[in-house]
């Protein structure tokens, strides 16, 4: 990682938020030396069958953040999740912060634009978000220095965020008996997959690893940290050395057993929005249901 300059010893203070309907992990993670924090992959709530947002999943950030005094800089989306709407906007209009994803959110937006017949208004340039990082951009959190790396492969625009000595993984990697994330979304691929996760392994061995999603295989306690000797070690999918050609082969078979993420659909129109829903010609919040075409 002789591009990533690294300072193990900072240690920022990370709280976790386990939202049980989609099995994602949201995070506050705090400067040790001031009131600076940021939120990762935040989540709104849906009951899609009765087309109803609430938000107290991002309400309990939001206490959090208000209880301690904390002062949010960043809200950061490690991908455009297919499985959990962002709540970013909704914590930015209440704290707010700038709103920060991957700059290859633009081929996400491009590919699914097309797949929703979105019109000519909604721009596919990045624009609903306050900051496109590049691969190996830095950006400070109070007195900390964090910087991206681009890990596509689950999709094209997903990207680890390395904070000190805790670093976001996004879909990345689940925790060792998790294995990896799915590579069949379009634009994802199996072997870039593997790639994007030597570059995580590549992190000195105590790194502190935090995952976006955990569910609980085997019947075990939710968990969400573990570091990369854990990973090197263990991981069913890529631990002991395993080649990229294994990883790939088990990778494209188990994806043709998976289904679709329940909540898909309304995730990406909101998401490649920065967590906005689309409007009617009425302005009413509405979203729509592609035939056929995921």
């Amino acid at each position: 990682m002789a591009n990533y300059p690294l300072d193990m010893s900072v240690k920022p203070e990370v709280t976790a938020f386990f939202d049980e309907d989609t099995n994602t992990i949201s995070y506050v993670v705090k400067d040790p030396d001031s009131a600076s924090c940021a939120v990762i992959d935040s989540v709104m709530d849906i009951d899609y069958a009765a087309g109803h947002i609430t938000y107290e999943s991002a309400d309990a950030i939001i206490g959090y953040i208000e209880k301690n005094a904390l002062k949010l800089e960043w809200i950061i989306e490690t991908h455009a999740h297919a499985d959990h709407l962002s709540g970013a906007p909704y914590i930015q209009q209440k704290l707010g912060g700038k709103i920060g994803i991957g700059e290859h959110i633009l081929t996400i937006q491009t590919v699914f634009g097309k797949i929703f017949n979105e019109g000519t208004e909604f721009q596919r340039d990045g624009s609903q978000f306050d900051k496109l990082f590049a691969d190996g951009d830095h950006y400070r959190i109070g007195n900390m220095d964090a910087f991206v790396i681009h890990t596509p492969g689950h999709t094209p625009a997903c990207m680890v965020h390395v904070i000190g000595n805790a670093t976001f993984t996004g879909d990345t990697l689940f925790m060792p008996d998790g294995g990896s994330a799915r590579a069949d979304f379009p634009g994802g691929d199996a072997g870039t997959l593997y790639d994007s996760i030597q570059k995580v392994l590549s992190l000195p061995d105590d790194m502190r690893l935090f995952m976006c999603h955990d569910y609980g295989p085997d019947g075990r306690d939710i968990a969400w940290e573990t570091t990369v000797a854990q990973e090197k070690s263990e991981n069913i999918h890529v631990g002991q050395g395993k080649s990229r050609e294994e990883f790939v082969a088990m990778r494209e078979a188990r994806d043709k057993t998976l289904g679709m993420p329940k909540l898909i659909i309304p995730s990406l129109q909101v998401n490649i929005r920065a967590g906005e829903i689309p409007r009617d010609n009425d302005g009413n919040m509405m979203l729509k249901v592609p035939v056929n075409k995921l």
